[in-house]
């Protein structure tokens, strides 16, 4: 379980401290399919990025069983982000000069992680890319290119998915088709932790999450 206590983060801007998460507390169950909703500017990825340990927050804590994210140092920190984390993005972020395979294998860089071809080869029949292997980002539809970018978080075999808004970008079928996959993780034991604006996704969640100006505002 991850406990979320008592969390803040405020930025500087020009018009002075701007809260994005303000004094928010929640507790995310292994296993379970939480979304985060709520209008633009409201906190949502803020928070995401807080739980996957790439944003430090000003105040509060991330408890990973009785383990604080934020009291370990940053090597401890990478080291949960890579191997316990996979991120989907509204924006897929595939290198361009790379085929599909080279892209996932680039977790490779990141030490503690050893992932084979037919590792990719493998998940990528799952997902329905085979046949997309050695095709460049620019010869991936949109669909494929968000697929991929699932593809890069599963490889690792993650505790715990964080999707920002992977759907966003996607016609219907293609949106449905993600979904699924991440309900098929879920029902594997993976935890996922989804923030979107629509409502597609709200027959597969345990639990709905509403934000508003930085706070919770209402769990359905």
């Amino acid at each position: 379980m991850i406990v979320v206590h008592q969390l803040e983060k405020t930025f500087r801007s020009g018009k002075g401290q701007v809260t994005a998460v303000d004094n928010v507390s929640l507790n995310i169950t292994n296993g379970s399919f939480t979304l985060v909703k709520g209008p633009s500017g409201c906190g949502k990825s803020t928070l995401l990025f807080t739980i996957g340990g790439m944003l430090k927050p000003s105040s509060g804590s991330v408890l990973l069983g009785d383990k604080d994210l934020y009291k370990m140092n940053e090597r401890q920190r990478v080291a949960y982000r890579s191997n316990k984390v996979g991120y989907v993005f509204q924006s897929n972020y595939l290198i361009p000069y790379l085929t599909l395979a080279e892209n996932i294998l680039m977790v490779n860089k990141v030490k503690g992680v050893k992932v084979t071809m037919q590792d990719v080869e493998a998940l990528l029949e799952d997902l329905n890319l085979s046949h997309r292997l050695h095709h460049k980002p620019s010869e991936l539809s949109v669909g494929e290119k968000q697929r991929a970018g699932l593809a890069r978080a599963l490889i690792i075999q993650p505790d715990m998915i964080l999707a920002d808004e992977p759907t966003g970008n996607l016609d219907p079928d293609n949106a449905n088709q993600v979904l699924e996959y991440l309900d098929a993780f879920r029902k594997q034991g993976g935890t996922v932790v989804m923030v979107t604006h629509g409502t597609s996704a709200d027959h597969l969640a345990d639990r709905i999450i509403i934000m508003k100006d930085g706070n919770i505002n209402q769990i359905k």
